[in-house]
């Protein structure tokens, strides 16, 4: 699981009750620890524990770059200091949560102790005036469901923009020539996003190919996981190149620091290493590095934002959407020739040849069915948006290769996306409802969340707590 580091930072303004302040920072601090919510706190700022003071806000952020924070939390203890929330929002540039307790009934002489809500009602105003993006959760109990949900999606958008923001993808080869719809702009990723791509040429591959063979303790131990965890249908100088290859692609990944990778996989690349690279690619996405073919760089970058939203704890698919299910009007298949990683497969992998191409090492399996979310961050013309929705598998036609088929609530409707774009064929899926979560991390990266069905404002409802 990913962890994720969040700068603590409880306010009060001195109207207020500065008591009745300091008991709700403790208690917020108690629950995050209930949570096993990692976070840096500032009780060494000053002996309330809060922010509210200019002087204090300078110290907090020291503190905070310093700790590396990925995220600000700002519970209003009372009404907060808004001016200082926002300077040290600013400054910080992650993503910022606000929230605030629920205000007690005022006393019998018509006194109120915090006036939470109020208060958060003023900062978001100057949140938005120093243009801060931030998430809001709804003013609730700390008690009740709606926080602790509240903070875990909170921690997961946080990893999205943090994975997001630094990434960087080992290219294999350039794009194969016939793929124009996976071509990229590179200057602009890295422009925009800080995305920084690792291109190599094809020896190098091969080179640690070779390398890899002759250390051979790492080949033989993906070659031991492989003959437990899949059904093998090739020879065995064949199944060393996968293993090879495999090893050799989580090697370069490590040489030049990268989180991603997308491979050209045909057909030069064929021709070098004598396999598909299929099957190693779906062993290397096993273990959390997403490996996406046909050099598809947007490809990539999809993946590691979809596993970052939940939170690493599932592998996600590279698919392409190929056909329409004979039978169900709002059914599709997804399909590729063998990348998906283990844990998707409800049925035990096997590593054989492909349906088009001559080469071992592609892979069959049916992926598990369930619920889905489905995503591509892609652009054109200086533009970029992430398309996201729901789907769900279901029963249809076997078909070689990794696959699943889906059901969409309209497929008519996201057909329509697919070709008008700027999206291409393919996508990436991931066994978990990250949509939430995704949508939200798209006002902190400077992409426009784009959902397939009208959900939205369900969406906007579920991350406000209702």
């Amino acid at each position: 699981m990913a962890t994720v580091k969040i700068g603590f930072a409880p306010t009060r303004r001195s109207i207020f009750s500065a008591p009745d302040a300091i008991k709700y920072g403790n208690l917020t601090r108690d629950k995050l620890k209930e949570l096993g919510v990692e976070f840096v706190d500032i009780t060494d700022i000053n002996e309330e524990g809060l922010l509210y003071d200019e002087g204090d806000r300078q110290k907090i952020c020291e503190k905070f770059k310093k700790e590396g924070v990925d995220g600000l939390f700002f519970p209003h203890c009372n009404f907060g200091t808004e001016y200082v929330v926002a300077r040290l929002a600013r400054e910080l540039d992650v993503p910022v949560l606000l929230w605030g307790p629920r205000d007690e009934r005022p006393d019998e002489n018509g006194i109120r102790l915090r006036d939470s809500q109020c208060g958060l009602f003023a900062t978001g105003k100057v949140l938005r005036r120093f243009r801060v993006p931030f998430t809001y959760m709804t003013n609730c109990r700390l008690d009740d469901p709606e926080f602790a949900r509240g903070i875990r999606d909170f921690l997961a958008v946080c990893n999205v923009v943090k994975t997001f923001r630094h990434t960087r993808i080992l290219q294999i080869a350039p794009r194969p020539f016939d793929f124009w719809s996976t071509m990229c702009n590179e200057g602009e990723l890295l422009e925009k996003f800080n995305i920084q791509l690792s291109p190599i040429p094809m020896p190098e591959l091969a080179d640690a190919i070779s390398d890899a063979k002759k250390e051979g303790t790492e080949v033989a131990k993906v070659l031991d996981y492989i003959h437990e965890n899949m059904c093998v249908a090739i020879k065995d100088d064949e199944l060393e190149n996968v293993a090879a290859l495999k090893v050799a692609m989580k090697n370069l990944a490590e040489k030049y620091g990268c989180n991603a990778v997308a491979i050209q996989c045909w057909n030069a690349l064929q021709d070098v290493i004598g396999i598909m690279p299929c099957a190693a690619n779906s062993l290397l996405n096993e273990e959390g590095i997403p490996v996406v073919c046909e050099t598809d760089i947007h490809g990539a970058i999809t993946a590691v934002m979809v596993e970052a939203a939940g939170m690493d704890e599932a592998r996600s698919f590279f698919a392409d959407w190929t056909v329409r299910h004979p039978d169900n009007e709002n059914g599709e298949l997804l399909q590729h020739c063998g990348p998906w990683p283990i844990s998707c497969a409800k049925e035990k992998p096997t590593i054989g040849y492909p349906l088009a191409f001559d080469h071992p090492g592609a892979v069959e399996a049916e992926a598990k069915h369930g619920e889905m979310t489905l995503a591509r961050f892609d652009g054109d013309n200086g533009e970029y948006s992430l398309l996201l929705g729901n789907a769900k598998g279901v029963d249809g036609p076997y078909t070689k290769g990794t696959y699943v088929w889906v059901e969409v609530e309209n497929l008519k409707r996201l057909e329509d996306k697919l070709v008008c774009g700027p999206y291409i064929h393919h996508c990436v899926g991931i066994h978990k409802n990250v949509v939430p979560v995704l949508y939200e991390a798209c006002k902190y990266i400077g992409i426009a969340p784009d959902l397939y069905d009208p959900i939205e404002e369900e969406v906007k409802a579920y991350i406000r707590g209702e």
